[in-house]
């Protein structure tokens, strides 16, 4: 067995921030910054939400391939929600070269002329034995939200997500993890949660979920929980050798009455390894930032922290699991 460093980081396009967390321009060298609080995090596996690929916002960067380099991921991939720029206020601008459906960039694309993108990537130390991809749809309605630089609430349309899924090997065998950016609408979100543990149960356990799921407090593991299988805690195959041999038992003989009872279900527990804030970054009060997990034992889950990092609204959450 060995212990892993567990990350997830919503990067806000690896926009630097002030100490009371007020948008800073970005540096002469744009990816900096943001390699600085990558590589700080020390971490063996790493999700990232709000990823920009090619974006003039942040300097053009493969932010992916930066924080990959930063940290010393053998291995990663960067799903792309969508293919386009942003847009004040109004969203995103499609990008009318841009191919259909989703499309997954890893370590063999650096260097590519594709068009500017924005997703979610996932990158690892570990050997990765699987890779998958997905994308879910808009909400077909947005909300008022608060943005960075703008004061008051902002009207803001959802946008697509992508979710990223590996089966890595570690110590004690293969396991699955999943980088995840949920939607901001209530109901949307947890439907998406919902799917992306169906989406991945065909993969070996343990799992760990990782992202911003724009959901706090216990409704994360619950949508999970709600969508796992329940187990026996003993066979059927054994209640029906007890009755068959209390049947059996001689005439002569009052048997004792006795009753066999079903053995009762067991939901198979996840779990949030993280309770701590991670939002705003400068001041944080919310949890949207989450690493749930079934099949990993709470012995195996060191202390969780979430350390201020010069860039982004959110902080990232760092939890050691011995896997």
């Amino acid at each position: 067995m060995s212990q892993l460093r567990i990350a997830t980081f919503n990067l806000l396009h690896g926009r630097p921030l002030a100490p009371d967390g007020a948008p800073q321009p970005f540096p002469p060298d744009p990816g900096g910054p943001l390699a600085e609080a990558v590589a700080a995090l020390d971490a063996d596996v790493l999700a990232l939400q709000e990823v920009d690929r090619h974006q003039a916002r942040s300097g053009g960067t493969d932010q992916a391939a930066v924080a990959a380099a930063a940290m010393g991921a053998t291995d990663w991939r960067f799903a792309a929600a969508l293919h386009g720029r942003p847009a004040p206020v109004a969203g995103w601008l499609p990008e009318p070269s841009a191919p259909p459906g989703i499309r997954v960039y890893g370590p063999s694309d650096l260097g590519g002329q594709a068009p500017p993108a924005y997703g979610t990537a996932l990158l690892t130390r570990l050997p990765v034995l699987h890779w998958r991809a997905r994308r879910f749809a808009p909400a077909p309605f947005g909300l008022p939200l608060r943005v960075a630089g703008r004061r008051g609430l902002t009207p803001v349309p959802d946008e697509p997500r992508a979710a990223l899924a590996a089966v890595l090997e570690g110590g004690q065998g293969p396991f699955t993890v999943v980088a995840a950016h949920l939607s901001f609408v209530p109901g949307w979100n947890m439907a998406q949660l919902a799917a992306i543990r169906r989406w991945i149960a065909d993969l070996p356990q343990p799992y760990l979920v990782l992202g911003d799921f724009n959901l706090v407090g216990a409704v994360p593991r619950t949508v999970l929980g709600g969508a796992s299988a329940l187990e026996r805690s003993a066979p059927r195959a054994r209640v029906r050798e007890l009755r068959a041999a209390r049947r059996a038992r001689p005439a002569l003989v009052e048997p004792r009455r006795r009753r066999v009872r079903e053995p009762r279900a067991r939901l198979q527990g996840w779990y949030d390894l993280a309770r701590t804030p991670t939002y705003p970054s400068h001041r944080p009060t919310v949890q949207f930032d989450h690493v749930l997990a079934v099949g990993v034992p709470r012995t195996a889950v060191g202390p969780a922290t979430a350390p201020r990092a010069a860039v982004s609204d959110h902080r990232p959450l760092v939890v050691p699991v011995t896997l």
